[in-house]
């Protein structure tokens, strides 16, 4: 299933709940010395801050593999220093709501935070390369909680999604709720570096092809696997579950749907080295039955409905707010 867009909230909150996100306004004695990007309310978020999560957005944009103009990445600033804003408004109405975060549950999310790191040495290396440190972190967890509790609060727990509502959107968008065909395969993986010399080619050749012929005698495919399979699946006998088109190397995804149920495939070449396939299994596209999906999709369209009710609350709550803006127009 598929279902694009609408996810804002659920993520928002989850980034509140973790301590990487820049949140602004730690302490305002100790901005005071710092270059600021905005006030809001007296609240300033510093040069620092902004940098900080302009890092964080611009590392998860690099991973799609895109490039970005000037314009865009004008606009990338822009929505992060918005979204900077919005987060302090939100926890400023938080706390004009009286909520209260218990040192407990900052403990909890700080030691959630920790076991990210081997270890203690690592998360404190961790912290001056981010030119924090863990009281730092404790506030922005203390700030995060509070936001993620007033929208729960004011926003989540009065909306309310019918029935009906979710049946019209599993009927209206058939599409999203189709699911591929898949093929469940096993395998038999002899490694091979795609840059190995002639002679490293040719010794895990020859051994893929001794495995062979231990199949075609009519040795049992995942007693082989187990005993040869260099692969991590090898332990299950080579089964690698059912997937669909677009999860496995090209070639050995062509080559698994090419098979039919039982048969095993000659040798396939992928960058990982020489494999044997063996398919155990097939499922037809189908369309996940309404039943089976209704929970998924109610909570879908409340996170939209939540999304869209946060967003117009933050819109008024800058109507009636002090918010400067300092940030330069040239891009980073």
């Amino acid at each position: 299933m598929q279902i694009e867009g609408g996810r804002w909230f659920w993520a928002f909150v989850a980034a509140m709940n973790l301590a990487w996100i820049a949140f602004p306004a730690l302490a305002a004695e100790k901005q005071t010395s710092k270059s600021k990007v905005a006030v809001v309310n007296g609240s300033v978020i510093t040069q620092e801050d902004f940098d900080r999560e302009m890092s964080r957005v611009l590392q998860r944009l690099a991973s799609t593999g895109k490039s970005f103009d000037d314009s865009q990445l004008r606009a990338v600033k822009k929505n992060v220093l918005e979204g900077l804003i919005n987060g302090e408004l939100l926890y400023q109405e938080s706390q004009s709501k009286g909520i209260k975060v218990e040192e407990v549950a900052i403990n909890e999310q700080l030691s959630t935070l920790k076991k990210r790191f081997s270890s203690e040495d690592e998360f404190k290396t961790a912290l001056i390369k981010a030119n924090l440190s863990e009281a730092d972190i404790r506030s922005q967890i203390k700030k995060g909680l509070a936001v993620e509790e007033f929208i729960t609060r004011q926003f989540v727990q009065t909306v309310t999604i019918s029935p009906k509502e979710v049946k019209s959107y599993y009927d209206s968008h058939p599409d999203s709720f189709k699911q591929a065909e898949q093929v469940r395969a096993s395998h038999i993986l002899i490694k091979v570096d795609t840059q190995a010399n002639v002679l490293k080619r040719a010794e895990a050749r020859k051994r893929i092809e001794e495995i062979q012929q231990k199949l075609r005698k009519g040795e049992d495919f995942a007693t082989v696997a187990r005993a040869f399979s260099e692969g991590p699946s090898s332990s299950k006998g080579g089964d690698l579950g059912y997937f669909s088109r677009g999860k496995m190397a090209k070639p050995f995804e062509e080559a698994a749907f090419a098979l039919r149920t039982g048969e095993v495939s000659d040798l396939v070449e992928t960058r990982f080295g020489y494999h044997l396939i063996k398919v155990i299994g097939r499922r037809p596209e189908t369309t996940i039955p309404y039943e089976d999906i209704k929970e998924r999709i109610e909570h879908y369209l409340r996170g939209k409905t939540v999304q869209k009710q946060v967003g117009l609350y933050v819109e008024k709550l800058k109507e009636n707010a002090k918010v400067e803006r300092f940030l330069a127009e040239d891009p980073p």
